[in-house]
């Protein structure tokens, strides 16, 4: 677009400060969306004079959002935006003057001037940003429109207390402040410092109009006519609408009218970035389906069935309740927003040097919408006398938006396909074709997953692979903790059920205990394959949102004590959701890192992922005992503890780890990435079950993470069992945050020594943990002898988390020299890809098996226990299990001759050469 040099802080500053202008300019734009209700009442206003009163500023912004595109194209759009700013500031103050219906309306003229702040900002930004970034950045900068949500947050307390003379007044105030920040600390568009010194004239308007001739402008803005002007009407009209349809009052009609609007508004950004990466035409057909979708179930009205059942009338009504309605909203507002940036991602691409002309008119036909569809919806309400008939209107335009596209689109790609036109060369939308050329196909086509991956490949790595791993790491580290505080959440709510009121027996609860355990190893059988079937960024994201359901699903259930015991055993198998991702987690995670530095990245991710053990014994304690959560979370229980009765949050223990979800799955979907190379069938996969390696590797680990989650699980119950005088929920978070630790710090000297040769120590440190605990159980009575068991069982935690990270150093290890020696005939850089699909399968699987530790561990100490009156029947048998381990890593891998000893012996004679890198 510009050959002149972007100094990256004004470009920083320039989209920031252009987005915060933005939004206060959008916050006076919809001042009348609270405001407006008063004065209906002092005026005695229909609906469709509401209507129309809120839609006057929504159609002067629209109209003028030509000229002030044009303008920004031509003079620089920071002056344009500053002297609007400034122009709206004191039109806003004004509308205090305002005194009957006519003035009113006079007035709303001129706060419209603030909405025509978009084109001038659209054209400002674009300039700043080259065309495979413009789709984020003017989707950040269209986030804006959560301006609307400030108006309903802060507004109606204002005007409550003040009334809405101090809102308007406060608006203007704020708005002239922006205006002399902005001008003050940014700088003007590379375009206009080039054409300046270059001493060029800026186009004629008759140049900057000529694009809307095409067909293409007009579809951009049937699209944003939805999107857009369909988010500022729902915007203006949801606080009446809620008033009217559910009775709330001013302020909590605006806060739900503002639980639409923030989504509605910031994930904008996001929607840019998908359509940078996955193309702008996909994000706009889900946009419009989910849009259909979600009006069609909005436009139902409530309704009394009465049906003629065999014993007589059967009656039932069906209508959606208030959080019914406020789910809905937030999914509508979501693809709206997506949708909008979707749509602008278009503009710079096909028309750089006019953008603001362009995007001014496809915003004042959005615009439009904001300004018709309020009266609509206004005149529908006098006609029908159906709150509900606004979404009918929105339906039918958001219907005829997808058929439209759907079909010109599937008309275009049969016409190429008879030319013998490749698909891939084609536009997103067919009205592009006269215009769509080789530059336009690059900046517009999605990226998808990375297709030059080498990490063996030192320049490559240092220029690329290492910042992209580490991205990709770090966002995988809190979904991985979060599922493993999910997957062990069960094991707190379990315990504290009896007090809450569920008259379950201790067999019931044995198996609500258990479940977890079996599920999530269970289903890390079959995650472990996923990442390379459907990509680790789409599959990290999937699962990461799956841990919502049994986290909803136990703050609902233990508020009911009358909750069945069936819907229980389905949520402690639902919890096995998190004990799954870890199998994906670790196997997506191992692609990106070379050999040198895989084991420290799994060892991080895995580490730091097994915290959420430790996280869930010392959160949940604290959060269940208090109603952190206010009105929302529900009333407390009553939980009997000794005579003494004391409130308990239980449905905390779920609810607490809700919006750390929500904001992992979103990181994960917007910073993760898929690597192409990584794609394989289960068939590709499934060669692993034929390595012999991976079935002592799974031995292996069962050694090392079985006991680490097997004794997590078990520590505290046994505790409980031989040292009663011991309050062992205070040290049981200890255990399991002692291994997760090691385990994060062992990944570096698993690559400097050799994972091999770790593992061999750590099952012999193993080995002595255990006779440590026996010899402490057989000291019982002794003062010393928790102190001792306790010591014990920490080092074997320690033990464990090393034994962790070493395991799985070895396994890509192990690979690289396997699949070598099976097919010699591979190139080196196919000899690369291949060890590494089937180093992340047999991590994950093994992973899966080692998980039933969860399980057996309990039950063999509950076993043991039970035939012998004591523990120590179950932990010879995890001794005879470790010694079993050392020589099986000894036979194996260590000793000379051993698959890893020239590896980790680096200069022993007949020593392998190791695998060459791309």
């Amino acid at each position: 677009m510009t050959t002149a040099p972007v100094v990256a802080a004004d470009q920083g500053r320039a989209l920031w400060l252009s987005t915060f202008a933005f939004t206060i300019c959008f916050a006076v734009w919809t001042i009348f969306a609270i405001i407006g209700i008063q004065i209906q009442k002092d005026l005695g206003l229909t609906d469709t004079q509401f209507g129309l009163l809120v839609g006057t500023p929504i159609l002067v912004g629209s109209l003028i959002r030509l000229i002030l595109g044009v303008w920004a194209d031509q003079y620089g759009g920071r002056v344009v935006l500053v002297i609007t700013m400034l122009a709206a500031a004191a039109m806003t103050a004004l509308l205090t003057f305002a005194h009957d219906y006519p003035t009113f309306l006079l007035a709303a003229l001129g706060v419209g001037l603030s909405g025509g702040s978009f084109s001038v900002g659209v054209a400002y930004v674009a300039k700043w940003f080259p065309k495979e970034k413009q789709g984020t950045a003017l989707g950040i900068f269209g986030a804006g429109n959560v301006g609307a949500a400030v108006t309903k947050f802060a507004a109606p307390t204002i005007m409550v207390a003040y009334g809405w003379q101090m809102v308007a007044l406060v608006w203007a105030a704020a708005l002239a402040i922006t205006a002399v920040l902005f001008f003050l600390f940014t700088k003007d568009d590379p375009d206009l410092a080039r054409r300046r010194a270059a001493g060029t004239r800026p186009e004629s308007l008759g140049a900057m109009l000529a694009p809307l001739a095409n067909l293409q402008v007009w579809r951009f803005s049937l699209y944003y006519f939805f999107v857009f002007g369909g988010f500022v009407a729902l915007a203006l009209w949801l606080p009446r609408y809620l008033i009217g349809v559910y009775g709330l009052d001013i302020k909590t009609a605006g806060m739900i009218g503002a639980f639409y609007s923030i989504p509605a508004s910031v994930f904008r950004a996001y929607g840019g970035h998908l359509s940078d990466r996955y193309g702008a035409r996909r994000v706009m057909y889900w946009s419009l389906l989910v849009g259909v979708a979600c009006t069609f179930i909005l436009s139902y009205p409530p309704t009394h069935y009465t049906m003629q059942g065999i014993r007589g009338p059967v009656e039932f009504s069906a209508g959606l309740s208030i959080a019914g309605f406020m789910v809905v909203a937030f999914v509508l507002g979501f693809f709206m927003s997506l949708g909008k940036a979707a749509v602008y991602k278009h503009i710079p691409v096909y028309y750089p040097d006019r953008v603001g002309a362009v995007g001014g008119m496809v915003g004042l036909v959005g615009g439009l919408g904001g300004f018709l569809l309020p009266i609509a919806f206004g005149a529908l309400n006098d006609l029908t006398g159906v709150w509900q008939s606004c979404f009918w209107l929105l339906f039918l335009v958001v219907g005829a938006a997808v058929l439209w596209m759907h079909f010109a689109v599937r008309n275009m790609e049969r016409n190429a396909a008879a030319a013998g036109i490749p698909a891939h060369t084609l536009p997103e939308l067919p009205e592009m074709q006269p215009i769509h050329g080789p530059a336009q196909q690059k900046a517009l086509a999605a990226s998808g997953a990375i297709e030059d991956w080498r990490p063996e490949a030192p320049d490559f790595w240092a220029s690329t692979g290492r910042r992209i791993a580490r991205r990709n790491l770090w966002i995988s580290v809190p979904c991985l903790l979060l599922s493993f505080a999910i997957w062990m959440v069960w094991s707190v709510v379990v315990a504290k059920l009896p007090a809450a009121g569920f008259r379950f027996s201790n067999e019931q609860l044995f198996w609500l205990a258990a479940l977890p355990g079996l599920s999530g190893a269970t289903l890390r059988v079959f995650y472990s394959f996923m990442p390379a079937m459907f990509g680790g960024r789409l599959w990290t994201t999937l699962t990461t949102w799956s841990l919502l359901i049994p986290a909803l699903g136990i703050g609902f259930a233990v508020q009911e004590a009358g909750t069945p015991y069936w819907i229980f055993l389905a949520l402690a198998m639902l919890c096995g959701l998190g004990g799954g991702n870890f199998a994906s987690s670790m196997a997506n995670i191992s692609y990106f890192f070379p050999k040198a530095e895989k084991g420290g990245a799994l060892a991080i991710n895995a580490g730091l992922g097994n915290l959420g053990v430790s996280v869930v014994q010392f959160v949940v304690p604290l959060v269940i005992t208090a109603g952190v959560f206010g009105w929302l979370g529900g009333d407390p229980q009553v939980a009997g503890q000794g005579g003494a009765s004391a409130l308990l949050w239980l449905q905390n223990a779920g609810f607490v780890f809700v919006p750390f979800i929500v904001a992992s799955a979103i990181a994960a979907w917007f910073g993760m990435d898929d690597i192409a190379t990584m794609k394989a069938s289960f068939a590709d996969q499934s060669v692993i079950f034929r390595r012999s390696h991976n079935w002592i590797m799974c031995w292996l680990y069962t050694g090392t993470f079985g006991s680490f989650i097997g004794f997590s699980a078990a520590f505290p119950l046994l505790t409980k069992i031989l040292f009663p005088e011991v309050n062992a929920l205070s040290y049981a978070f200890l255990g399991p945050l002692v291994g997760a630790l090691a385990r994060a710090v062992a990944g570096k000297p698993s690559d400097r020594f050799g994972g091999g040769r770790l593992t061999l120590w750590v099952f012999v440190a193993m080995s002595l943990g255990t006779l440590g605990i026996l010899y402490a159980i057989g000291m019982k009575g002794s003062p010393t002898a928790f102190p001792v068991f306790f010591a014990s069982f920490l080092f074997l935690f320690a033990a464990s988390g090393v034994g962790n990270a070493s395991t799985f150093q070895m396994i890509p290890a192990i690979m690289r020299k396997e699949v070598a020696r099976l097919h010699p005939a591979l190139s080196a850089g196919d000899l690369v890809k291949q060890s590494d699909k089937e180093s992340a399968a047999i991590i994950g699987f093994t992973s899966a098996v080692a998980a039933y530790g969860a399980f057996f561990i309990p039950k063999s100490f509950g076993t043991s226990i039970a035939a012998t009156g004591g523990a120590e029947m179950a932990l010879y048998g995890f001794l005879g299990f470790y010694m079993s381990c050392i020589a099986m890593t000894w036979w194996f891998y260590t000793r000379r001759g051993g698959l890893l000893h020239d590896v980790e012996c680096r200069g022993t004679k007949g020593s392998a050469k190791a695998l060459p890198a791309e």
